[in-house]
């Protein structure tokens, strides 16, 4: 592959896998984390890039702060963060990195191995929390595989052999991760389900008082990152976009199954000016409430 760069129509350039700094310029490299480590020369880690490959972050301390797709990332000792080519991110401070980096190019691996590990599951999430049975399997793993990388110096096999060797010891470290991505992912689902859940009936008891986002996620105990997350997982909107939904059909209801007074229908939604109920009725109905239920009578 040739060493050039690419910049995108948005200005974020393209990073090669870097064939040149592998050792026997095979299809991967495996190393320490740490200061000097790099993808490309005219490539500033601290800035915001992409790459064309993939590259697995071992760490060993923390706490380390790591933005990928626009979304900050805290990682610390036994984590994992998984970035897959062409997403955004940016490192931190690279001194603060320690532990055990893979880089593989696209390509190194065959297809079925690509397809059994999800090396593009761009749905599954980059940082992982291994357990202390799979961090033990994944260490492991990664110990062997940097061992056969290592030996390819010194050349106690040809060369074609080491990669074949390479490919069968990335393989079984890869199915070992994807399985704890998967599994993370599942995991977060249901935590995402929970939490929507909750803020659902949160809703539903308080609608008629509360309106505010930071409100429902701090009575819940989540951030409001969190809350967002799972309200758009779950139903494809904002948490915002939800409140509001269940205070204009509750609005909508007591128009037009009860004789209330205009005032008094905002009031019992959280309105107690009649002229913001009528505005915010009319941003999501394109109706005053007034037209809207001479619409239905």
């Amino acid at each position: 592959m040739a060493d050039t760069t690419v910049e995108d129509g948005d200005g974020i350039r393209t990073f090669p896998f870097p064939v040149g700094l592998s050792v026997g310029g095979v299809g991967m490299q495996v190393g320490p984390m740490g200061t000097g480590r790099t993808w490309h020369a005219d490539a500033p880690l601290e800035r915001v890039h992409r790459i064309d490959f993939h590259i697995v972050l071992l760490f060993t301390g923390g706490p380390v702060r790591h933005m990928v797709d626009f979304a900050e990332y805290e990682a610390t000792a036994g984590d994992i963060l998984w970035i897959r080519p062409g997403q955004v991110h940016r490192f931190s401070k690279t001194s603060e990195y320690r532990g055990t980096v893979l880089a593989m190019q696209p390509g190194f691996l065959p297809r079925a191995t690509v397809e059994a590990t999800g090396l593009y599951r761009y749905d599954l999430p980059p940082l992982l929390h291994p357990d202390a049975a799979q961090s033990a399997g994944l260490r492991a793993a990664l110990a062997y595989l940097q061992q056969e990388y290592d030996d390819i110096a010194t050349a106690t096999l040809p060369l074609n052999l080491h990669t074949s060797v390479l490919r069968h010891s990335l393989t079984a470290f890869l199915l070992r991760l994807a399985h704890l991505a998967a599994s993370s992912a599942e995991a977060a689902r249901r935590q995402a389900d929970t939490t929507f859940t909750l803020f659902r009936e949160a809703v539903e008891r308080e609608f008629a008082t509360n309106h505010s986002v930071s409100a429902y996620a701090d009575a819940l105990g989540y951030s409001r990152r969190t809350l967002v997350r799972a309200v758009r997982a779950a139903t494809g909107e904002t948490p915002k976009g939800f409140i509001d939904k269940r205070v204009v059909l509750e609005a909508k209801r007591l128009l037009a199954h009860t004789e209330l007074p205009i005032g008094r229908v905002g009031a019992a939604v959280g309105f107690p000016d009649p002229a913001n109920f009528s505005k915010f009725f009319h941003q999501h109905t394109d109706m005053t409430p007034a037209a809207f239920r001479a619409e239905l009578r």
